[in-house]
């Protein structure tokens, strides 16, 4: 399963892409889209809503995981971030993908183990998660490849196999309709 995570921001908004198969993952690609400095917010936007198209476009992730904005101590810097964030679900409904959100407490949780960790144990973890020899940079990549991961450990091995059990035939979803002899014993390795 490809897994594209964005960590959205209006100066410099990070992406990542992974490949998992819910126990181990492989880095695709990471990086960060800034704008030009003294560049206004509706040129940034546009910026930011462009290059996650072709990366999304590009890479044909099976999904796409933003981290959710759940507070901000500056109302204007939350309504900017807000504006950001909207770039990029749209850019990912436009594309056609599915779309799946994040808390940055559920991010660290599930990346590092610990809701609160800092940038720093964030960069390292992803480190060790993927295999790479150095922490990614800028810490908006690191922060959206946690994203990623995050996602692909909602989705480890038996959330897969729920999810295949639930788009199984209606007949093979209810016990009512299982006959003794229709069982068979399950092979286990």
């Amino acid at each position: 399963m490809r897994v594209f995570g964005i960590d959205p921001g209006s100066v410099r908004t990070g992406y990542g892409c992974i490949e998992t198969n819910g126990r181990r993952h492989t880095l695709i690609d990471c990086g960060a889209i800034t704008g030009a400095p003294r560049a206004g917010l509706p040129a940034r936007l546009h910026g930011i809503f462009a290059r996650l198209s072709a990366l999304i476009a590009q890479h044909r992730p099976d999904c796409v995981v933003i981290e959710n904005l759940f507070h901000a101590k500056n109302v204007k810097s939350a309504l900017v971030l807000g504006h950001a964030r909207g770039v990029a679900v749209l850019a990912a409904v436009q594309a056609g993908v599915t779309m799946v959100e994040y808390t940055p407490a559920e991010i660290k949780a599930s990346v590092v183990g610990y809701g609160r960790a800092d940038k720093q144990q964030m960069q390292q973890m992803v480190k060790l998660l993927l295999g790479l020899d150095t922490a990614p940079t800028p810490h908006d990549a690191a922060d959206a490849l946690a994203v990623a991961i995050c996602h692909a450990h909602a989705l480890g091995p038996v959330a897969r196999e729920v999810a295949a059990a639930a788009r199984a035939p209606r007949h093979l979803r209810s016990w009512r309709h299982v006959k003794p002899e229709q069982i068979g014993r399950r092979q286990v390795p």
